[in-house]
């Protein structure tokens, strides 16, 4: 008898998701011996102070669980960045709650304010997380593609998509893949359409403090306006360098607060006690945030640099720790046939920003990831160099 006739059979909710790109393309640098700049983690360490607080906390017996809504220390200093910064403030106790990584925000936001038949719109190319989580919830997401190389908000296409079945508007600021940034006459626009409406607002914020040239952070907090309808999220995993330790936040008005929570505490209840006092203490200084921004610009300098001794194209780089570049000069493969090809021949690794869309999409880029070592990327630049 064939055991495997004898397995329950399941539907699947996500019938069309299979491995992600970044999965496939860490492997194949893995095996190939590739520099990773697919994947966006640092391959630095973070500073010493913050496992040291949070070793402290474990050591004080801070092992057990926390409030649902998170730690309050570090809900408290949550809430007096966002004053300093973008001049809102916040009720900590009520609209601010720690998440398991900006992902499982995302994922309750959507949860929580997303009903069967809701239609919710999405740029492309988008992070990977916003469809599925949207799919699970019943909703239908609707696609707005922003096109390169500048991939700026098309608001007459915004307003077209707009109809009375729209529930959520999800932005992304600085933009994963592209590293654009919203402006501020791009937030005026935004609350000009969704004026007068029930639309709600999910704004993916987390490379808030990697903004350059002088450019300040358009958060949706800075305008009162659109932050009474939105959920803004958050990651101490990108601004602290401790991708694995999947701490985040979410920030709400209270009634929009109150739905997240409901979903939160069943999904996973509240986020690892010692990392969130060791946050909260970490916080004191705000250096690590304030400078991060000089600190990524001088990465994405070198970077750039090394790439106009090149033949890829440079696409414009505001914020994120993210460069795309149009290798149309060098090859005419599919997106994610160059990316393999620079994986295994040249010994690179990138994504193809074709990953980011849920339909096939050519633009003929690919995105690098500069969040490394000064010597990993000069490695890099040295392979791609001779192409």
């Amino acid at each position: 008898m064939n055991a495997a006739l004898d397995l329950p059979q399941i539907a699947s909710r996500l019938p069309n998701v299979g491995t992600t790109i970044f999965t496939v393309m860490s492997a194949l640098a893995t095996e190939r011996g590739a520099v990773n700049l697919g994947q966006g983690f640092p391959d630095f360490d973070c500073d010493s102070r913050l496992p040291d607080a949070v070793a402290d906390a474990m050591r004080e017996g801070h092992n057990q669980y926390p409030p649902m809504a998170g730690v309050p220390a570090l809900r408290q200093a949550i809430a007096a960045k966002i004053q300093a910064l973008y001049g809102a403030q916040l009720d900590w106790g009520q609209e601010i709650t720690i998440t398991a990584g900006a992902t499982q925000a995302l994922f309750t936001a959507i949860l929580c304010s997303v009903h069967p038949g809701d239609e919710v719109i999405v740029f492309e190319p988008t992070y990977d997380s916003y469809v599925p989580s949207i799919e699970l919830a019943g909703g239908k997401p609707v696609f707005i593609t922003l096109d390169a190389p500048g991939y700026r908000i098309p608001f007459d296409r915004l307003a077209a998509a707009i109809t009375p079945r729209t529930r959520l508007i999800l932005l992304n600021t600085p933009h994963n893949p592209s590293g654009t940034v919203w402006h501020a006459g791009d937030m005026q626009q935004l609350a000009d359409l969704v004026r007068d409406t029930d639309i709600l607002l999910l704004s993916d914020e987390v490379y808030e403090h990697m903004v350059y040239d002088g450019q300040r952070h358009e958060s949706v907090l800075r305008h009162p306006e659109l932050a009474r309808r939105s959920f803004v999220v958050s990651s101490f995993g990108k601004t602290y360098h401790v991708t694995g330790w999947k701490v985040g936040y979410v920030a709400a008005p209270v009634p929009l607060s109150a739905e997240f929570r409901k979903v939160h505490q069943f999904n996973v209840f509240t986020v690892n006690t010692p990392m969130q006092h060791g946050l909260a203490r970490y916080m004191e200084d705000p250096a690590p945030y304030i400078d991060l921004p000089a600190f990524y610009q001088r990465k994405r300098d070198l970077f750039r640099a090394g790439l106009a001794n090149t033949r890829f194209k440079l696409l414009p780089c505001e914020g994120t720790y993210f460069q795309c570049v149009d290798y149309s000069a060098i090859s005419s493969q599919t997106e994610a046939e160059f990316a393999a090809w620079l994986t295994t021949e040249i010994g690179v690794a990138a994504i193809p920003v074709s990953a980011f869309h849920h339909a096939p999409h050519e633009s003929g880029v690919v995105r690098f990831c500069f969040a490394k070592q000064d010597a990993t990327l000069e490695q890099a630049l040295a392979r791609l160099a001779r192409i």
